[in-house]
């Protein structure tokens, strides 16, 4: 009985190592690996680079006041319509005390100045009457006295401006009513009533009141990498897209090529301006966001293969394996063209029918199973 469980217990130990060995051969032979093949087809292909910026108005102008004040009324807020020559706001003036101390000694001066020529001209016009005193003398105090009252007008004028910035002899140009100097649109008015602004000078840019643009003409300003910037020509087409409109793509035309390049965020770019048309079909705010595609090279319905079947060798020349029967491929000298960094034209090498070796297929059963959920259930 012993001597049975013996041989018993050898068979088993020797057929355990025996499938442990056959197992462990088996698991160690390679599996064949099976690749997927692609054929060239027919496609358009588009070389573009893209620039971003923003939609703006060719013509924005700033509204700045010629004297100043405080602001005492506004006639105008932003989106409104407006054309040249328009009352944006009038400013009140707040006058310094010593031109205006010294405007009024003028105008008294100027007042002493005609009540002397009035006595001169009122004593010697009898005179003159008389024959006393000659025509050539008289006119000289008719000359004095026309004189001083022009310097009485005068001086009570400049008196006017410096206290109320209006003079009478130019009531519709006061410097208290600022107009507009071009027709647009009112972007923004910055200043409210009560508001102290600042003429403009030579030593102050002077406070902006209103800022006014053409919004029937618009630019896009956005900028070029230095390594696309060469293969740009003036005159060339670009779509821009909006990210505030969505879908919408608008055409335009460059017009303009930044010659000094500027550095941004470590890379050198060039500003570029292109005219923004057929504006009708949307109505476009100004500094909208855009992004810009522009066409450097197309090529219409030609032989094309995506890009990530190519192959290089030690010399750099580029090839692909084309399938020679199942699964077997021999390497294939290809002269390719234009990519769009997707896909790729070919000019020789294949055909239409070959079967290009692409990348491993993934055998269903080797991936790894999604993980169950704590808890979970199964069927």
């Amino acid at each position: 009985m012993k001597k049975a469980l013996k041989i018993i217990l050898a068979v088993g130990f020797v057929a355990l190592l025996l499938y442990t060995f056959i197992f462990l051969f088996k698991k160690g032979q390679e599996k064949p690996v099976v690749y997927e093949t692609q054929q060239p087809f027919v496609a358009n292909i588009i070389h573009k680079t893209v620039a971003t910026g923003s939609v703006v108005p060719r013509n924005e102008i700033e509204i700045k006041p010629q004297l100043s004040g405080i602001i005492a009324e506004l006639y105008v807020e932003a989106g409104q319509q407006i054309k040249s020559g328009d009352l944006i706001a009038k400013i009140k003036v707040i006058p310094n005390m010593t031109s205006l101390n010294n405007a009024e000694n003028r105008v008294n001066r100027a007042k002493i100045s005609l009540r002397n020529a009035q006595k001169n001209y009122d004593r010697n016009a009898p005179l003159h009457k008389q024959g006393v005193i000659s025509d050539q003398d008289f006119q000289q105090l008719s000359i004095a006295l026309d004189n001083a009252k022009e310097e009485l007008d005068a001086a009570q004028d400049a008196l006017r401006i410096i206290r109320d910035g209006i003079s009478n002899k130019s009531k519709t140009a006061s410097n208290t009513l600022v107009r507009s100097t071009i027709s647009g649109t009112v972007l923004d008015v910055p200043v409210e009533v009560g508001n102290s602004v600042i003429e403009a000078n030579n030593f102050n840019a002077g406070t902006t009141i209103a800022f006014v643009a053409d919004m029937d003409q618009m630019i896009f300003e956005g900028k070029v990498d230095e390594s696309e910037v060469g293969k740009l020509k003036l005159g060339m087409d670009l779509i821009l897209t909006l990210g505030a409109i969505e879908g919408a793509t608008i055409p335009a035309s460059l017009e303009y090529i930044a010659p000094k390049g500027v550095e941004d965020q470590g890379a050198i770019v060039f500003e570029i301006k292109a005219a923004v048309k057929n504006m009708e079909s949307h109505f476009i705010r100004a500094g909208y966001s855009a992004n810009a595609d522009i066409v450097l090279k197309s090529r219409d319905s030609v032989m094309v293969i995506p890009e990530a079947l190519l192959q290089f060798d030690e010399n750099k020349k580029t090839f692909v394996e084309v399938e020679t029967s199942n699964q077997v491929f021999e390497k294939r000298p290809i002269k390719t063209g234009l990519s769009d960094g997707i896909n790729i034209e070919v000019l020789e090498g294949v055909s239409m029918s070959d079967n290009i070796k692409g990348k491993p297929k993934t055998n269903e059963k080797d991936k790894p199973k999604a993980p169950r959920g704590r808890g979970g259930m199964s069927s």
